[in-house]
């Protein structure tokens, strides 16, 4: 018989943990809102005038429960259409199904706009129904959607990724080979020669896989025509890309790499999008609130409100992070496959397709089944359901959801620092990792929770490779992190390096056994709560500099999209001035923001016919290379219009006139060779007999005074370039390539430019000089990276390798074009290849110390 049906209330529930309370129970529903879930849902009640809004839910929080909750409540109470944005479309689905189990009925809406189906468009439409689709949908040239009262964007500490790069067009080389040609030849005249060649090579040399140039075109005659002439050829579905920014290409910011050529704008021009920022509010779901403005810069956004995660959220299950590198003697990728043996299955996670995958056949046992993204493309349900496999994927620290015994192992490999070139660029170049630092760590985080995605889930993190295994052991990245996680990290650090391979895989066994073996409980679960208290969450220095700019730096970009160039450069000096306060830590977003305001400011001006402001502009280029310091890629750029190129500094100029005398001199071209050969020999043994001369020859051949000091304990080469620039080379060529550098040895290479200061009868070392310890290990002892001196460095020797091959091949091409030339032609022609190929003395610098050991010491040696 029919259900009696009462009159329905018309009353809306007041707040969203009222609605969940009304909503008819599933079989298959979670038994009810947690308590952390309840306060975040009524922290939000009161919150709903704001225009944006992010609520902090880590990763094994309810997130999605969350989410779906406030998009229902807000389209009951509000009788209004409501957008639930996921990354992917797997993330839709698995949006969609959370919801149905929870009687919230939604609109799956996905992929292609003519493909929708129209009851579910219409249910939408009709404010019957949440829609649920993708970033894609609402960030393109002509979004379909009818206007949204409220947008939620799940996983917006991703934003990045998904909406800044639909502001932009990124050719890859091997994909779009006459189209990366085409843009590169409208780039070229703000390239330097020998650089632009060695783009122009059929096969990469060694190092320039890792160099991004920057070019901005708006300050180069035509280039911003020749620019669009290239994008505007291009075909789907890159023509699509380009639709997005063709409109503001003038500010356009293009980085160049061997690899490929991205085309954006800094700051995505979300303000244009009517269907974004008409909503009357946006909620981002987010891991983090990205205390540095993360978020406002991923989604164009002047400011949004934060509600933190509360006290109550549970813990997110145990991690045991096991670290193969840190384990003396032992070969890390037999001892991480003998890991994933134990375990029956693994999760690999890696920035790179190509590193994902060789990794998961590495880790697999013979007979195991190998995964990648084409056999989890709807999901990850056939790889849960293996006895024992291995997957690996790209990129995909988030949306993965492996709990309970579906996966036991998560091992991740690399540093997803580069997702792109601008990212490349800030880290690497501009020594801007401050701005990108929060993203990077979110990655991080979010790819080590894969497998625990409940409070009594376990599962190991393999930290696969030198890379990855040695970002986990910086303070700056640590301190970080909230205090369950640093205890989780520093414990595994520890249990790592402090046994052998036997005893590691005994602590593996005991994690993996605990449900029958209480040797875990009782051994390591004191320990780690013990840590968990000690440890206080430091965000690192810089980031209140940078949430304190990141409205003006999202006006600014507002001012240059418009063609308002002044008002640009205006907004522009304010954000250098407000990150100014971060200090050495945020120098190099400054002095990047000081270029864009000279750049603005010198078209402004160029407009305006203003000689007097052009000068100024000029300054400011000036000003911004000194505080990037040595080594800037603000020498490298292109000069503006009747702008001249500043002059090489002291530094340089020594190497440039060594180098010129010995061509001029003549040099002796099979001697040379022979000299070369035996460096590569040289280098490429372990014996310090045999590479510690090896160094000091190279350093002779980019116009060094290179040589070992004499005396006990002191470093293995020095290269000096006057008294204007030194780097102190201690080279431990024969430590095995597994553990840490221990401390004696950072206490040593402490010394070394003061050792060095006292031969030269001076009071220290000339400002920006360095000490590069040169090792295969993938770490530093705790207490020595503590007591590390802020000029002390490390490289892995591939490093000193690929500088081996740059020599090699700048003196080449410099045999070759210098004859004939006059004794200054030929300076010029040394200062061209030396910076084309990054052999400036103060290029050499900016290579040897990307990684400082200490980045928390206080610099005596900086300008």
């Amino acid at each position: 018989m029919p259900f009696v049906k009462p009159s329905q209330s018309t009353t809306a529930a007041s707040t969203p943990a009222e609605m969940y309370r009304d909503l008819p129970p599933r079989p298959d529903a979670v038994p009810g809102l947690w308590a952390h879930q309840s306060e975040m849902l009524s922290a939000f009640a009161e919150l709903t005038n704001k225009p944006d809004v992010a609520l902090e839910l880590p990763t094994g929080t309810g997130k999605t429960l969350t989410g779906v909750v406030i998009a229902e409540w807000t389209r009951l109470s509000r009788r209004a259409r409501v957008v639930y944005a996921c990354p992917t479309q797997q993330l839709a689905m698995q949006v969609v199904g959370a919801a149905n189990r929870e009687s919230i009925r939604t609109s799956l809406l996905i992929g292609p706009h003519a493909k929708w189906p129209a009851a579910a468009e219409t249910a939408y439409d009709s404010a019957a129904q949440i829609a649920v689709t993708t970033y894609s949908t609402i960030f393109n040239s002509n979004p379909h959607l009818a206007d949204p009262d409220m947008i939620l964007f799940d996983d917006a500490h991703a934003g990045e990724q998904y909406v800044g790069e639909a502001y932009g067009v990124m050719l890859k080389r091997r994909e779009s080979p006459a189209e990366y040609a085409a843009v590169l030849k409208a780039v070229a005249p703000a390239l330097d020669g020998v650089f632009l060649e060695r783009l122009r090579q059929g096969a990469p040399d060694p190092s320039i896989g890792n160099d991004t140039r920057l070019v901005v075109p708006l300050r180069q005659p035509g280039m911003v025509a020749a620019l669009d002439s290239a994008l505007g050829a291009l075909d789907a579905p890159l023509k699509y890309r380009y639709s997005m920014i063709r409109a503001g290409l003038a500010p356009c910011l293009v980085y160049v790499s061997y690899s490929g050529i991205l085309v954006r704008p800094y700051i995505p021009p979300t303000h244009q999008n009517r269907l974004f920022t008409d909503a009357r509010q946006r909620v981002y779901l987010s891991a983090t609130l990205g205390e540095g403005g993360e978020l406002e810069r991923a989604f164009g956004r002047l400011s949004i409100d934060r509600l933190p995660a509360p006290a109550t959220a549970p813990r997110y299950g145990r991690r045991f992070f096991v670290f193969p590198e840190f384990v003396e003697g032992v070969d890390a990728t037999e001892f991480a496959q003998d890991v994933v043996k134990a375990a029956g299955k693994a999760l690999v996670l890696a920035p790179r397709t190509d590193v994902a995958e060789q990794d998961a056949r590495d880790l697999a046992q013979p007979s195991w089944p190998v995964f990648d993204i084409n056999d989890v493309a709807d999901g990850m349900a056939p790889f849960a359901d293996l006895e024992h496999g291995v997957c690996g994927l790209a990129a995909r620290y988030d949306g993965l959801d492996l709990p309970g015994e579906a996966c036991r192992v998560v091992a991740m490999d690399g540093v997803p620092n580069q997702d792109n070139l601008q990212e490349r660029f800030l880290q690497t170049r501009a020594r801007a990792g401050a701005a990108i630092a929060a993203r990077v760590r979110t990655r991080v985080i979010q790819g080590a929770g894969r497998c625990t995605r409940g409070p009594h889930d376990t599962a190991i993190v393999l930290v696969l490779g030198k890379e990855l295994s040695r970002y986990l052991t910086r303070p700056e990245v640590t301190d970080a992190l909230d205090p369950e996680l640093q205890a989780e990290v520093a414990f595994g650090r520890e249990n790592s390096q402090a046994f052998n391979a036997t005893d590691v895989m005994t602590n593996v066994a005991a994690f993996l056994n605990q449900a029958t073996d209480s040797t875990w409980i009782d051994g390591a679960e004191p320990h780690l709560k013990s840590m968990r208290k000690d440890a206080v969450k430091v965000d690192p220095p810089g980031t209140a500099a940078l949430a304190s700019a990141v409205s003006e730096e999202v006006r600014a970009w507002a001012s240059a999209s418009a063609g308002a160039w002044s008002d640009a450069a205006t907004h522009a000096h304010e954000v250098a001035r407000l990150v100014g306060a971060g200090g050495r830590d945020a120098a190099g977003y400054r002095a990047f923001w000081m270029y864009l305001e000279a750049a603005w400011s010198d078209h402004a001006a160029s407009e305006a016919g203003d000689a007097a402001g052009r000068a100024a502009a000029a300054q400011l280029v000036r000003q911004a290379e000194r505080v990037q310091s040595l080594g800037s890629w603000v020498r490298e750029m292109a000069p503006f219009p009747s702008m001249e190129r500043s002059p090489l500094g002291a530094a340089d100029m020594v190497a440039v006139t060594q180098v010129a005398a010995q061509l001029v001199g003549g040099v002796n071209q099979g001697k040379l060779r022979s000299r070369l050969g035996e460096i590569h020999v040289g280098l490429s043994k372990r014996s310090p007999s045999v590479y510690e001369p090896a160094l000091t020859e190279l350093g002779k051949l980019v116009g060094a005074d290179a040589f070992k000091p004499k005396g006990k304990g002191r470093c293995d080469s020095v290269w000096l370039w006057d008294n204007e620039l030194w780097l102190a080379l201690e080279a431990k060529s024969d430590h095995e390539p597994s553990g840490v550098v221990p401390h004696k040895e950072v206490r040593q290479a402490n010394d070394q430019l003061r050792l060095l200061a006292s031969d030269r009868g001076l009071p220290q070392a000339p400002v920006g000089s360095a000490t590069v310890i040169i090792s295969p290990k993938p770490g530093i002892d705790d207490d020595g990276a503590k007591g590390a001196e802020a000029h002390v460095h490390m490289v892995a020797p591939p490093l000193i390798a690929e500088i081996a091959y740059d020599v090699q091949n700048a003196w080449e091409d410099m045999l070759t074009k210098a004859p004939g030339r006059t004794p200054d032609a030929v300076r010029d022609l040394v200062a061209d290849v030396l910076q084309g190929r990054g052999l400036l003395p103060t290029l050499l610098r900016e290579r040897l110390t990307q990684d400082p050991v200490n980045p928390s010491a206080r610099d005596d040696l900086a300008e």
